[in-house]
């Protein structure tokens, strides 16, 4: 079932995966997930785990990515974030958020996430989704 109904302009590529990550409160309960364009439907959901809305979009690009890799598909990722689409082209997750039992899990997922990255140079193309002419991104949890 379709998270809900879109219409896309011509430049959007609807063989792709768009992403986005939620959290309540910054840091706090974070999730993210990843909707296939091309029927808008679901194809992953991670968390809650404790993080920001930054590191989940980050997660949420790397985890499409590697997704895309592990079934040979050729298509793009669509995100609507600078800074996590900047962090995975620098393989690099730069955030503050403190390290402490709380937030462990999620540094060992940004570390996983960095070393996929920095294993795997060629991977799919990360565009930027344009909320400003196109609306919210597909895969947005509709909470603002």
């Amino acid at each position: 079932m379709p998270i809900k109904e879109y219409h896309f302009p011509d430049c959007v590529e609807l063989n792709a995966i768009a992403v986005d990550a939620a959290c309540s409160g910054n840091p706090g309960p974070m999730e993210y997930r990843g909707v296939y364009l091309g029927n808008c439907q679901q194809i992953f959901h991670f968390g809650p785990i404790h993080g920001t809305n930054n590191i989940g979009e980050f997660l949420a690009i790397v985890h499409a990515l590697a997704m895309i890799k592990q079934k040979g598909w050729n298509m793009p990722v669509y995100s609507d974030s600078y800074n996590a689409i900047l962090w995975v082209r620098n393989r690099k997750c730069k955030t503050k958020l403190d390290r402490t039992p709380e937030t462990e899990v999620t540094y060992q997922l940004i570390a996983r996430a960095e070393n996929w990255l920095k294993n795997n140079h060629q991977h799919a193309r990360v565009l930027k989704w344009e909320t400003i002419h196109w609306g919210e991104v597909p895969a947005d949890f509709g909470r603002k």
